[in-house]
């Protein structure tokens, strides 16, 4: 009998074991998805390109709108690249996976600040490659540039950068965002730009693309996508640009993988990217949930978080309730009634817990009310 691709042993399944819906009397905590219905006038346009029969083979990169319309939008956070630089995805993950393709080699080492998104650990082993998880500071979320100087090796070929981040909610300063391009150009490093969130910050800074410094833009792959921004996770549209060389390698790549994305979702997708009181609207949403969820979650007994600075997840210490984030979090699904995710499945998410507040603000009130009510009832 053949065997397998022996590096699919050593890949997790993320976040798959506690993102299973729960019976209805419970409060989710867990899914990354906003609770809001895609735009309107992007499901009206999708509509109109079938009965257009907008549904043939087309440009394997994207319609040159679509890629036209993604170059305009990355110019207002400081990307500047051409159009035929920009390649559309079956999602942003599709595009992450495009982007350590092209980058690895088998045998070298990635570095992940860690807790990092589950996903980023599993594409790297794939690939046959090492992930490398550093700790970021504890305080904020924020990167820790001695450790991140002291996980070099001469394997290092790559640093991945989300911010805002899952599952912290931390948003990078643009002081930090430049010594990590400083630090890349150092040891010759590329570095994958994950802003799938970028336009979801409530900090007093924006997100910052490495693409703004000197050195950034040749070794940068922007990644990114209409899921969270647009609510349209289910579309499964993302986007990829970087140095044309780069990218001449991603369009191989994608020939080979997937052709393209669905013909008539292409005008859709222009049609988003030119929504800003819709995505505006959400975002006042996500804000308000923010400070809300913050301010309740800070009065739990036992739990420390830090305030989220964008994306909707907050990160919280539970160590300080005698339980460990699998404890935690089984017994406040069986106890409580609420479910969320333990921080133990990313490596250096041990003792935190990751709760997202996309979901309505009657839900987040009533589940920090029983996460509050079942904490104090165990004291």
């Amino acid at each position: 009998m053949p065997n397998l691709n022996r590096s699919i042993e050593s890949v997790g399944i993320g976040f798959a074991a506690f993102l299973s819906p729960p019976g209805p009397d419970v409060i989710r905590f867990t899914v990354g998805q906003p609770d809001f219905d895609t735009p309107a006038p992007v499901v009206v346009e999708a509509k109109a390109a079938l009965d257009r029969g907008e549904t043939a083979y087309t440009r394997t990169q994207g319609s040159v709108e679509l890629c036209q319309a993604v170059a305009e939008h990355l110019s207002s956070y400081d990307i500047h690249v051409r159009h035929d630089d920009v390649l559309v995805t079956p999602g942003c993950k599709q595009a992450l996976l495009y982007s350590l393709m092209a980058a690895l080699d088998a045998g070298d080492e990635v570095l992940l600040m860690a807790p990092a998104w589950p996903s980023y650990d599993g594409m790297v082993k794939l690939l046959d490659c090492t992930p490398v998880h550093v700790p970021v500071r504890k305080d904020n979320y924020h990167p820790d540039f001695e450790k991140l100087e002291r996980a070099v090796t001469a394997k290092t070929k790559l640093i991945v950068l989300n911010s805002p981040n899952n599952p912290t909610g931390a948003v990078y300063t643009a002081d930090e965002v430049e010594t990590l391009v400083k630090f890349a150009v150092k040891h010759d490093l590329w570095i994958v730009d994950d802003m799938i969130y970028a336009g979801l910050v409530w900090a007093d800074h924006t997100y910052t693309s490495p693409c703004s410094f000197s050195g950034g833009a040749e070794r940068t792959f922007t990644v990114g996508g209409w899921s969270k921004e647009w609510a349209m996770t289910g579309w499964r549209l993302g986007w990829i640009t970087g140095p044309s060389h780069a990218i001449d390698a991603v369009k191989k790549i994608n020939v080979s993988a997937a052709t393209h994305v669905p013909t008539f979702l292409m005008p859709a997708a222009t049609v988003a990217l030119g929504l800003h009181d819709e995505t505006a609207e959400m975002a006042a949403s996500f804000k308000q949930r923010r400070d809300v969820v913050h301010r309740l979650l800070s009065e739990l007994p036992g739990i420390v978080v830090p305030e989220p600075e964008g994306a909707f997840y907050a990160f919280c210490d539970v160590s300080g309730t005698g339980m460990d984030d699998l404890e935690f979090a089984n017994r406040a699904l069986e106890e409580a009634k609420v479910q969320l995710i333990p921080g133990s499945l990313m490596e250096g998410g041990e003792g935190f817990v990751r709760i997202s507040y996309a979901t309505s603000l009657d839900d987040i009130r009533e589940g920090v009310s029983r996460l509050e009510a079942w904490l104090n009832a165990i004291r």
